[in-house]
Parts: structure tokens; C-alpha cells; sequence
């Protein structure tokens, strides 16, 4: 008994010492990026450092775990750990920019297999009250690496070097590795494995055609362009056979028969439209912050800590919480707690204090952490133990796409609503310019209709407002700002309107009891 409780322990220091390295490479890696594109230039594909990791990290995610109750956690876990360490290494000894966009998306596959994986074996080893508490507290610790992600990242790059913003996962993950190998039971797969090759290859396929239309569509290239509708009608064809093929298979990736379950549906639903407004707001405060208040970068980043510190306290003590208020109620408070954090920051104007801000994200953070972790308890106390994979996975992908969507999405919305304000506002102004004045206009009516939030780019840069003459500058900032903050006032209200529609999707949830732990599953062993 003692030694199976010693594993116990082993293993739940393993999770959080792995969970918390990879949720801090989604933060640490911003800081570094001016030093790596001052080393290896690139500075056009920049961004193809997130969104190699993005895309293979959430396509990968419902394979992780369909694998995972097929040949066992430990086994893939494992591989996952070990893909995301090689995959780090080879970032840190990158000599090209193309090279170290490759390695991040290898990074990223490693990524995928691991996010899962920690909230699927918390499933396996505790029952319904156990993984409430610490399922909390898994969210809680994702919630601190996106506040000292930046900070370390820092340091690291001004001590050392930006290549061991990558090298500091070795140790880390090698320790975590080490933990759950020795604590996690291997699994003995009974029966021939069938692995379903062509669904995996038709949901990736047909994944990464979407997210790159939705990444690439209204910036680099326009919504209705050849490229962007033939990235559609691609993500269209193949996630169209991907439902095909998972309807005929003996051992589908996404079990389409889950679907069928009202509780599945409604939760991974929830879980989407939450993630939509909460990436909305993780997106746009700080541009708000920076372009209408004035605040440094860095300031703008302790705007976002109250939230972050607010999602953990409730993350926490949300999970002892809903044995009092049941998981229905504690799930609609949550998302109406959200949807106020919204309605306030939809009312911030140029007289916002950071002080305010802080306290409109300190609601948001609230009703996150009172959310975010009863989607994966609902989950696995509907399911059983062997489907608990496929089913934590699941709900992690549609979470990812519901924070995608929620990018794109608003983003289109800030500018669809900058153009028309701009075209309103800026245009008469410019159009009474001296004639010298011609090239800037040309340039600046170009941007108004193809690239509004351009514009704004000046308001984080004093070198560029620098250059225009102060009699253009002082009429010119106020127009831009004020035309930003009704612009995110859309933004966010469409935030609030996800979020209200989840919260009403609450109220189809039947009623979800969380188990109560008996005397001989605290100690059972532990096994996957």
C-alpha cells in the first residue's frame, strides 16, 4: 500500500514537472524572437514559429489519444515527451530560420501527444471528486506559465542565450520522463492493434488545410482569393472523407457514435465558444492597452497576471466548490461571470485606467477558472475508463479550434469594423492634405482597405510617428485611437455573444454527479 501511494506521488510530480515545461514553451519563446530573427534573420516568416507548432500540436492532439487507449499511456506519453525533447534540442543547434520553423512544428507533434495526456491519466488514477481537485490544479500551474513564461524567457536571453529558451526543456524533461516512466504501469494491448492510417491522414490533411485558411485568410492573403478558397475547398474534401472513413472503421481516431451522446456535444461546444472569447481577450487587451492607453509592452503583460492569477484561485478551489454548487450551476456562473468580464472591457474608452483593466480581467480570469476544468470531469465521469482517451483528447482539440476560430474570427471583426470607421473618419482628413502629402495618403487609403490594423502599428512605434509632421500627427492620433477603441468594443461584445451562447448551452447538460472516492480506490494501483 505504501509503495503504491509512494507511486502516486511519483506520478503527480512527473505530470505537473511535464505539463508545466511544455505550457511554458507557448510563453517563452515570444520573448526571445527579436534575438533569433537578429541571428537568423527571417523576419517575414516570423510568425511561422507559432503556427508551425499550432498546427501539429492540435492535429495531433485526438490521435494522441485514441493511441492512448490503444496501446496504453506510458507508451505514448512517453514518445511524446521524447519527440518534444529532440524537437527542442534541434531548435537550440537551428542555424536558419526555415530550419527552426521545421524543428518547432516537430516540437509541436511532441506538444500535441503531451497535452492531453496529463488530464487523461489524472482520469485514470482518481475518481470524480479526486480529479476535480486536481484537475484544478493542473489548470492553475498552466495559468502560471503564462505569467513567468515571459519573465523567464527574459532572463534566460539577457543571462544567456535565446538557444536555451529551447536547451532548458532537456534537464526538465528529461526529470519528467524519468518520474513517469518509473510511476506510470506499462499496458499489454490484447488482440491484433489496429491503427486507422487513412482517417489520421484525411483529419491532419484536412486540419491543417483549415487552420492555414483561417491563419493566412484577410492578412497575407484576401478571404475570397484563389489561395484561401482553395485551402477551404481542400479542408472541406478531406475532413469530408475523414467522416466517412471513421463511420466504416472498427477503431475510428474520432468515434462519430460520441457525438450522439448530449453530453459530449454540449460539453466540447462549450468548451469551443469558451476558448473563442477567451482568446479573443488574451489577443486584443494588450493591443488596447498599448495603442490607447500608451503602456509599454511589458506593462501591458501585468494587465494580463490578475486574470492568470484569478483563473488559478478559482481553478483550484472550483473543484472542491462544485460538490456544493453541482457541475451545471458552477458551469453557468462561470460563463456568466465571463460574459461580464467581456460586457465591462467592451466599455473601456480612452479615460481607462490600468487599474480598471486589471479589475475587468480579474472577472474574466474568475469565470474561466470556475469553467475550464469541469469540461474534462463532465467528460470522464459520462465515459468509461476505456474511452477516457479519445474522449479528454476530443475536448482538447475542439478547445484548440475554438481559440483558432476565436483569432480569426475576431480578428476579421476588428477589421471589418477599423475599415469602416477609418474610411469615415481618416479619409476626409487626408483627403484635404497638401499635395506633397500624396505618397502618405495613397499609402494610408491603401491600407484602409486591405490592412486596417496596419495603421494602428504606429501607435506602438514613436519612430514611425516620429517621422509625420506634428501639425498631421496631432489630428492623425486621435483618429486612430478612437477609431481602435470602437473597433474593440465589437470585438469585444462578439466575444460576449460566444461566451452568453455557451453559457445557454449549460442549461441542455443533464445532471452530471461527481463520484465520491471509495476506501479501496485510494489505493489501488496504478495503471495505464
Amino acid at each position: 500500500m505504501e509503495e503504491q501511494m509512494k507511486n502516486r506521488g511519483l506520478l503527480i510530480t512527473g505530470l505537473l514537472v511535464a505539463m508545466l515545461f511544455a505550457a511554458l514553451d507557448g510563453t517563452i519563446v515570444g520573448t526571445a524572437m527579436p534575438r533569433i530573427v537578429g541571428e537568423l534573420g527571417g523576419l517575414g516568416v516570423m510568425t511561422w514559429l507559432t503556427t508551425a507548432y499550432m498546427l501539429t500540436s492540435t492535429t495531433v492532439v485526438p490521435i494522441a489519444g485514441k493511441l492512448a487507449d490503444m496501446i496504453g499511456r506510458k507508451s505514448v506519453y512517453v514518445t511524446g515527451l521524447i519527440i518534444f525533447m529532440i524537437g527542442s534540442m534541434l531548435c537550440g543547434m537551428a542555424q536558419t530560420m526555415n530550419q527552426l520553423i521545421f524543428f518547432r512544428a516537430l516540437q509541436g507533434i511532441g506538444g500535441g501527444i503531451m497535452m492531453p495526456m496529463a488530464m487523461i491519466i489524472i482520469g485514470d488514477v482518481f475518481t470524480g471528486e479526486q480529479r476535480a481537485k486536481w484537475q484544478g490544479v493542473f489548470g492553475a500551474i498552466f495559468g502560471l506559465s503564462s505569467i513567468v513564461g515571459p519573465q523567464v524567457g527574459g532572463w534566460i536571453v539577457d543571462s544567456l542565450n535565446w538557444r536555451w529558451v529551447f536547451y532548458i526543456n532537456l534537464p526538465v524533461g528529461i526529470l519528467a520522463t524519468v518520474l513517469i516512466s518509473v510511476a506510470l504501469r506499462s499496458y499489454k494491448a490484447t488482440g491484433p492493434v489496429k491503427i486507422d492510417i487513412w482517417g489520421m491522414f484525411t483529419m491532419v490533411a484536412g486540419v491543417v488545410s483549415l487552420l492555414l485558411g483561417l491563419t493566412f485568410g484577410g492578412k497575407d492573403y484576401p478571404w475570397g482569393s484563389w489561395q484561401i478558397l482553395s485551402l477551404f475547398a481542400a479542408a472541406i474534401i478531406f475532413l469530408t472523407s475523414f467522416i466517412l472513413i471513421e463511420s466504416k472503421v472498427s477503431e475510428p481516431i474520432l468515434p462519430l457514435r460520441l457525438f450522439k451522446n448530449k453530453t459530449f456535444s454540449l460539453l466540447s461546444g462549450i468548451g469551443f465558444l469558451m476558448s473563442v472569447g477567451m482568446f479573443g481577450a488574451i489577443m486584443f487587451v494588450p493591443l488596447f492597452m498599448q495603442g490607447v492607453i500608451g503602456i509599454s509592452a511589458s506593462e501591458s503583460g501585468t494587465v494580463m497576471i490578475p486574470m492568470m492569477l484569478s483563473m488559478m484561485l478559482t481553478s483550484i478551489f472550483g473543484g472542491r466548490l462544485v460538490h456544493k454548487l453541482g457541475l451545471r450551476t458552477q458551469m453557468l456562473i462561470g460563463m456568466l461571470a465571463m460574459s461580464v468580464g467581456f460586457w465591462l472591457l467592451s466599455g473601456m474608452g480612452m479615460d481607462t485606467t490600468k487599474l480598471s483593466a486589471m479589475t475587468y480581467m480579474v472577472v474574466l480570469g474568475l469565470g474561466m477558472g470556475l469553467v475550464m476544468p469541469l469540461i474534462t470531469i463532465a467528460l470522464q465521469e459520462s465515459f468509461p475508463k476505456s474511452e477516457l482517451g479519445v474522449v479528454t483528447s476530443s475536448s482538447q482539440f475542439f478547445r484548440q479550434i475554438g481559440g483558432t476560430f476565436g483569432m480569426t474570427i475576431l480578428g476579421a471583426v476588428m477589421n471589418v469594423q477599423s475599415s469602416g470607421l477609418l474610411g469615415t473618419k481618416l479619409v476626409p482628413f487626408l483627403e484635404k492634405l497638401p499635395e506633397q502629402s500624396h505618397e502618405m495618403v495613397d499609402q494610408m487609403e491603401g491600407m484602409i482597405a486591405t490592412n486596417p490594423q496596419g495603421l494602428y502599428s504606429m501607435l506602438y512605434s514613436p519612430e514611425t510617428l516620429a517621422q509625420i509632421p506634428a501639425a498631421i500627427r496631432d489630428t492623425l492620433l486621435p483618429i486612430l485611437k478612437t477609431s481602435m477603441v470602437e473597433s474593440l468594443h465589437h470585438v469585444f461584445m462578439y466575444g460576449m455573444v460566444f461566451v452568453l451562447i455557451g453559457a445557454v448551452c449549460t442549461f441542455f447538460l443533464g445532471k452530471i454527479s461527481i463520484s465520491k472516492p471509495a476506501k479501496k480506490q485510494e489505493t489501488q494501483e496504478i495503471e495505464a
